[in-house]
């Protein structure tokens, strides 16, 4: 389902409040009053404003250095799962430290080994 500005009004009509996770490839429309953007490498992406940026970290060709013309209240770091998890989630927790425009985003559930 695509989020429109049809569907926006009717939610708002509602007592709803809309908030999306988008990769931002395409534009959000207007209405929505949550935007999170979580852009993956390799995809232009052209929402560049919002509530919350989040990056899986480290993600090559995709690192927040490289990020400065976007505009979001929350800059979130995310460390990337897998096998390198636990370095990973340190180095997410140096860069934040180092750059205090960026937070730490964890998925406790992954944390906790809960699949």
């Amino acid at each position: 389902m695509q989020v429109d500005v049809a569907l926006i009004a009717a939610l708002h009509d509602q007592g709803f409040e809309i908030a999306v996770e988008t990769n931002g490839t395409i534009p959000a429309p207007p209405g929505i009053d949550w935007i999170c953007v979580s852009p993956k490498a390799g995809a232009d992406w052209v929402q560049r404003s919002g509530h919350e940026l989040k990056l899986v970290y480290p993600q090559p060709g995709l690192l927040p250095d490289a990020i400065s013309d976007s505009d979001f209240q929350y800059n979130l770091l995310q460390p990337m799962d897998g096998p390198m998890q636990k370095q990973n989630t340190r180095s997410a927790i140096a860069y934040c430290q180092a750059n205090t425009k960026w937070r730490l985003s964890v998925q406790t559930h992954k944390i906790l080994e809960i699949r």
